[in-house]
């Protein structure tokens, strides 16, 4: 079952490919922020995340400014996926991310969260409770196509002190490649 609107999001304890940001190994309290996080669910090799690279380091930014800490989460199966193994995740790091990027090669976080999808992303608020779930925007693999901007519509809910308007979507992208 995935995590649901008012849901208090499960402790996790990954290590982290981009030692540029964070520690070796963060948990989710080490993830929150003043007002909350974002946890994108993502990969190498998915061409949904692939193509919107460059938007969810802007988010990653548009977060930090508003005090809410951003982290991603690459659950796949590194052995039939070698193109998401913690050496390549720190490749990518290496290319420029400005967010702590977590390895969960047991698949325990995205099993006990429930994510299903590439990039899938939950809004938490500052006590770890789920205030949004699902896409970024209806387009992830061409920006210019994006009609809708669901996360940050719900961040922006969220530091003025409201509900967001939109709560759940779903997520466009690849599904999270299983063991």
């Amino acid at each position: 079952m995935t995590l649901q609107v008012g849901d208090k999001a499960p402790d996790y304890s990954l290590k982290n490919s981009n030692s540029e940001e964070g520690g070796d190994v963060l948990s989710l309290s080490d993830s929150i922020e003043k007002r909350g996080c974002v946890v994108v669910f993502e990969c190498n090799h998915c061409p949904y995340v692939v193509a919107s690279v460059d938007r969810i380091n802007a988010m990653s930014n548009y977060c930090n400014e508003r005090e809410i800490g951003f982290v991603g989460i690459n659950s796949n199966d590194p052995v039939n996926y070698p193109a998401d193994s913690f050496e390549n995740m720190v490749k990518r790091a290496q290319k420029g991310m400005p967010y702590p990027y977590l390895h969960d090669p047991t698949q325990v976080t995205a099993t006990a969260w429930g994510a299903e999808r590439t990039p899938e992303f939950f809004l938490l608020n500052s006590e770890g409770i789920v205030v949004y779930h699902g896409r970024m925007d209806n387009s992830p693999r061409d920006p210019t196509q994006a009609t809708t901007s669901e996360l940050k519509d719900a961040i922006d809910a969220m530091v003025s002190g409201v509900n967001p308007t939109v709560v759940s979507t779903e997520s466009i992208g690849c599904s999270v490649k299983w063991k």
